[in-house]
């Protein structure tokens, strides 16, 4: 019997979007439960370090969404088809974590100079991410098969406001999220899941 799945994250895409993907590709259902921001303070102190998205299996806790993604996809045999596909696959998603701390940091910047570096590091990971996924007939990171890496690029790359066109500028990444987005459960995930709450305001808002 399989585990009774519960995650806990706010209304909104952000970390969780990527554990959702794996869900909805595995075909696999599980509470979705989406804090109010008015009950996060009272439901903090109750998580295993203060933070979400946290998945219960079977009304266990755990955090960190890297770690929630990399279970499930053992669980969903979706790792990759050998130890070396493994591998590159969880290379990439680690590499991803790397990306994203620059998008964070440009969330907060204000400096002109400093905005035009972290861009410039953005661009370095986004072509090497268009390089890899271009030099692979798949059209996909790793191998032939889709894998949790896929799913967890395609959710991370199309969630996040300063992150949507980005992809487009890289036609071979740009390519691979439009066929993750457009596998069938994907796209009905997309299409028919709760509408998000907006994005908070930041600086690159502004500009």
């Amino acid at each position: 019997m399989a585990p009774k799945y519960k995650l806990i994250y706010f209304n909104g895409t952000g970390r969780a979007e990527p554990i959702r993907y794996l869900f909805a590709y595995a075909g696999q259902d599980y509470v979705d439960y989406r804090i109010k921001r008015e009950e996060w303070p009272q439901l903090k102190p109750n998580t295993p370090y203060g933070k979400v998205p946290v998945l219960e299996v079977d009304g266990k806790p755990v955090a960190q969404t890297n770690a929630i993604a990399r279970y499930l996809a053992k669980q969903f045999k979706l790792q990759g088809s050998d130890d070396w596909e493994i591998l590159q696959a969880d290379s990439l998603v680690e590499t991803l974590g790397d990306y994203n701390l620059s998008s964070m940091r440009l969330f907060r910047e204000e400096n002109s100079e400093r905005i035009a570096e972290i861009k410039k590091d953005q661009a370095f990971y986004l072509a090497k991410f268009d390089e890899i996924v271009s030099s692979n007939p798949s059209g996909l990171l790793v191998g032939s098969a889709v894998t949790w890496a896929d799913l967890v690029f395609a959710a991370t790359l199309s969630s996040r406001p300063d992150q949507v066109d980005a992809p487009k500028s890289y036609p071979a990444l740009s390519a691979f999220v439009n066929k993750i987005n457009n596998l069938p459960a994907i796209k009905k995930w997309v299409e028919t899941g709760p509408k998000s709450d907006p994005p908070p305001s930041g600086p690159q808002h502004k500009r």
